[in-house]
C-alpha cells in the first residue's frame, strides 16, 4: 500500500513527523494550512482510522501504526498548556513513499502479519 509522512508544527513551536498507511491525509490537511486543536485531532482521527480500515480491507487486520499515530497524536495535544490549546498545527509537508505490500515485507522478514 501506499504510505507516507507528514510533519506538523504544534502550537508550543514542537515539530512532529508522522506516518500515514496511505495517502488518505491529503484528503483531511493541507500542507500550509493551521488548524484548531480540536480541528486537526477531528481530521487526523478520520484521515487514520479510514488508513487503518483500508488496510483491514486489503490485508484482514488493522493497522497498528496508524492507531499509534493517532494515540501519540491525541496524547501531545493532551499535554499543551490552556495557551497553546488556543493555537493552530500548522502541517509543514507531505512525504510520499512507494507501494509496498506488508505481507511480502513480513514474509521476508521472517514475521507473520
Amino acid at each position: 500500500m501506499p504510505e507516507m509522512h507528514f510533519s506538523i508544527e504544534w502550537p508550543d513551536g514542537a515539530q512532529d513527523n508522522c506516518y500515514s498507511p496511505s495517502y488518505v491525509i491529503e484528503e483531511h490537511l493541507a500542507v500550509g494550512e493551521a488548524y484548531e486543536i480540536l480541528d486537526f485531532l477531528k481530521r487526523v482521527t478520520l484521515a487514520l482510522q479510514t488508513a487503518s480500515e483500508r488496510v483491514r480491507a486489503r490485508y484482514g487486520f488493522a493497522c497498528s501504526s496508524a492507531l499509534d499515530q493517532l494515540a501519540a497524536l491525541e496524547a501531545k495535544a493532551a499535554t499543551l498548556t490552556t495557551d497553546n490549546r488556543a493555537g493552530r498545527v500548522k502541517v509543514l509537508s507531505f512525504e510520499k513513499h512507494a507501494p509496498r505490500d506488508a505481507r511480502a515485507t513480513a514474509s521476508k522478514s521472517g514475521r507473520t502479519p
